[in-house]
């Protein structure tokens, strides 16, 4: 039982050896597939950043901040 599962294991990593190097073909992730999506990138340099006024963020997590106290009510377990 256990020399068919080394038998296997060895056919599977020189399977996968084969592909990796290209015996049936490029991978589908070797060329540009999708070109369009080259021209539909956001260019940083037409980018604006703006500061947000204080009643625009309100809501806005403050990041190293301390974190909210949690609202949690405790009372003793009933037994």
């Amino acid at each position: 039982m256990l020399r068919w599962l080394v038998a296997f294991l060895i056919l599977a990593n020189l399977l996968m050896f084969a592909v990796v190097q290209g015996m049936f073909g490029p991978l589908p992730a070797a060329g540009a597939r999708e070109p369009h999506h080259l021209q539909q990138q956001v260019h940083p340099e037409v980018l604006n950043a703006r500061p947000l006024h204080p009643e625009d963020a309100a809501d806005q997590p403050q990041v190293g901040g301390l974190a909210p106290a949690a609202n949690v009510q405790e009372r003793p377990l009933s037994q």
